[in-house]
């Protein structure tokens, strides 16, 4: 299949996908609300619950943002080479669990989210400067 079907059959099938798509098909977290499928041979995950997509698209754009000094960025809108985009992902939400319990094993980021809601208030109000140290100094990748 070649890339523009792809492309195409992709838009139209997947509906809502998993911004922490990455993270998950890495098996760096996993999500109660994934849905992986299967286009050309190709592993997807989709999210399955509207809700949890919304905060998790929150999430994704404010680490991109404020990881983008760290990462040596001085624009947020392009795209991130794919070690970069894993230790924002995998590193943010590393981090983000830590806080929670001492773990770095991400079980499930839409429960992960919505104890960190709990914990800190709106996604806005997380502790990014302490997100993104533990990141940078503790998320190696492969």
């Amino acid at each position: 299949m070649d890339e523009n079907t792809y492309r195409q059959l992709l838009s139209t099938s997947i509906v809502h996908p998993c911004p922490f798509e990455r993270s998950i098909l890495t098996h760096c977290a996993a999500c109660s609300q994934a849905e992986k499928h299967y286009i050309a041979e190709r592993e997807i995950v989709a999210c399955g619950d509207e809700a949890s997509l919304e905060l998790c698209v929150t999430l994704r754009e404010a680490l991109r943002h404020n990881f983008t000094f760290a990462l040596g960025k001085l624009h947020i809108d392009v795209p991130l080479p794919h070690a970069q985009e894993m230790r924002m992902q995998c590193g943010g939400l590393k981090a983000l669990q830590f806080m929670q319990d001492g773990s770095d094993e991400i079980l499930d980021i839409a429960g992960l989210l919505q104890l960190a809601q709990q914990k800190f208030g709106s996604i806005a109000d997380y502790p990014y400067s302490k997100i993104v140290q533990f990141a940078m100094r503790q998320y190696k990748s492969r």
